[in-house]
Parts: structure tokens; sequence; C-alpha cells
């Protein structure tokens, strides 16, 4: 059986990231982006000079997203060829697996260097976003999107792809609770406990707009008009339209994913809860959400005569 790698067409390798399970919409998106502007560009994706010499000329988000996707494509390959191996083919197995090692090495990533300043909300900032939410369609709406991100802790694909089936009421103590049965990054599926208001603002919103099935979040046209889902991009913009209604133009949906953890951290949910909740593999990947390393209360600025 032949075992030579062919200059593969475009369909092959998106369609590798598109069956990929393991990734968010939002991520397969991203790979499937940057694979698309090489291959557009007349790249090759066997041809680990030519995808070092474009990587180069990409931010270090664009060289990441385009090293993850030639991996990714790569991996697949290479599990391919080993299944073919035989003790007549193993010198060309072995030649071509070596090839696809320097396809994997061909970008160079940088990692991020210091520490990036987050922006988490006080109590008082989530009221005030909140309030900036009128009583109209969009802004009923746009009230309740930023309510799944800042009062439930959803990601941001997480909480477009939510649907009315998704809410469901569980028994707790003799009363009943509504909870969130949200499918989760690497189709990892959870249960998120919501607070009365948020659940009674879901009810609220699908009342105001008359629906009751498929998802939650819709689009609404200029004119009034309701569509069937809200994007990722058009949710990104929600965020930001609201943060900069209370000085913060660059809020953006995992900010309030943030926020969520911090205050129920502050207000003495266990970490350990809050990293269930919010989907995490391990406590330290929620430790990085949370103003734990950096004591804003007493700094070295403050003893500085300045």
């Amino acid at each position: 059986m032949d075992t030579q790698l062919t200059t593969q067409r475009r369909p092959d390798a998106l369609a590798v990231i598109a069956n990929a399970s393991n990734l968010a919409e939002s991520t397969k998106a991203k790979y499937a982006g940057a694979v698309a502007r090489y291959l557009d560009a007349g790249g090759d994706l066997f041809d680990a000079e030519q995808l070092a010499e474009y990587a180069q000329g990409l931010s270090n988000s664009g060289r990441a997203f385009l090293k993850a996707a030639v991996r990714l494509y790569t991996d697949q390959i290479g599990n391919g060829i080993r299944a073919m191996a035989t003790p007549e083919n193993v010198d060309a197995v072995a030649a071509n697996l070596y090839r696809i090692e320097a396809l994997q090495q061909a970008i160079q990533t940088e990692a991020p260097k210091g520490q990036k300043a987050h922006t988490w909300l006080s109590q008082a900032q989530v009221k005030a976003l909140l309030d900036t939410c009128d009583d109209s369609l969009i802004g009923q709406r746009d009230r309740l999107a930023l309510g799944l991100l800042v009062a439930a802790g959803l990601r941001r694909n997480e909480a477009t792809e939510l649907t009315f089936s998704d809410v469901k009421l569980q028994p707790v103590k003799g009363k009943m609770r509504t909870v969130l049965q949200v499918h989760g990054k690497g189709a990892k599926d959870r249960v998120v406990p919501i607070s009365d208001r948020l659940a009674n603002a879901i009810d609220e919103w699908s009342g105001m707009a008359a629906i009751i099935e498929g998802r939650i979040l819709r689009s609404v046209t200029r004119g009034g008009e309701l569509r069937d889902s809200l994007s990722g991009m058009g949710l990104y913009k929600v965020v930001q339209d609201h943060g900069a209604a209370i000085g913060k133009p660059d809020l953006a949906p995992h900010d309030l994913r943030r926020t969520y953890a911090q205050l129920g951290y502050e207000a003495g949910v266990p970490i350990t809860q809050i990293s269930t909740l919010l989907g995490h593999s391990s406590v330290s990947t929620t430790q990085r959400y949370l103003c734990l390393d950096l004591d804003l209360e007493s700094t070295v600025s403050d003893f500085v005569p300045f």
C-alpha cells in the first residue's frame, strides 16, 4: 500500500477540523480560518519551509492557530500511515513520519510573557452593566445574554448554543432548583444551577419573544424581527457595546465568566465547586481566573514617595 504523502486538497484539511469532536465550535472556526487563509495564499500543507516562511508574517495568535490546525491534521495522517505499516514498507513509513514531525515543528510560536491585566467586575459594576439594557426586545435579549455569562459562568459558545430544552428543574432539599444542562468544551456536559432571578429572566424572555423551543439567544433585526440564533461574534458585540456604556469598551465575554468565578469566590463558594461549575479539568485552571496571586490591597507603589 502506498504510504507516500501527497499534496492534500483544501476540503480534506477542513473536514478533519470540522470532525474533531474534542474541539469547541469556536475553536474549529479559528483553526479552519487559519488553514483556509494559508491555502488561499497558495500554501502547501506538506511544505515545511513554506509553512515556516508564511507563519513569520502572522501575529502570534495567528501562528498559534495555524500550528495547532496543522498538528491536528498531520496527527490524523500520521495515525493512518502507522496503521499501514508492514515489514516491507517500514522505511517509507518512518520517512513520512519524520516529514510530519518537520511540518509540526515548522511554525514557531512565542509563549506570552509577563502577567496579563485581566478584567473583573464588582457587584456594583455588574448591576450597572445590566442596567444599561432597556425594556425593548433587544434590551431584554441583551440582558439575558449578559446574565448567562456573568450569572451562570458560560463560555461564549455555550451561551449561544443553549436551548430551552437545556433549562431543567431538579429537586434540592424539598424544593425545585432551575439548572442548565450545558454542553461544554471537549464534549463535556455539566449541570449549572442558576438563581431564581436568572431563571425568571429566561421565562420572561420566552414570553416576550414568543419562543419556547430552539436556541434561547436570538439575533434581532433592526426592524425588530427575531432570527433563529445569535452568533458568537454577535454575543461579543453585545458585551462590548454594553461594556462601553459603563466605561469598559474592551470588556469581553470571558471577562464576565471570570467575574462569575471571582464573585463566587469572594462570597465563600469553595474553589473546587467553582471549578466544577466552570467545567474546568483542574483547579489550577480556575485559580488563573481568580484575583489570587496579586495583592491589590497593598502594593509596592503604596510605599514609594511619589
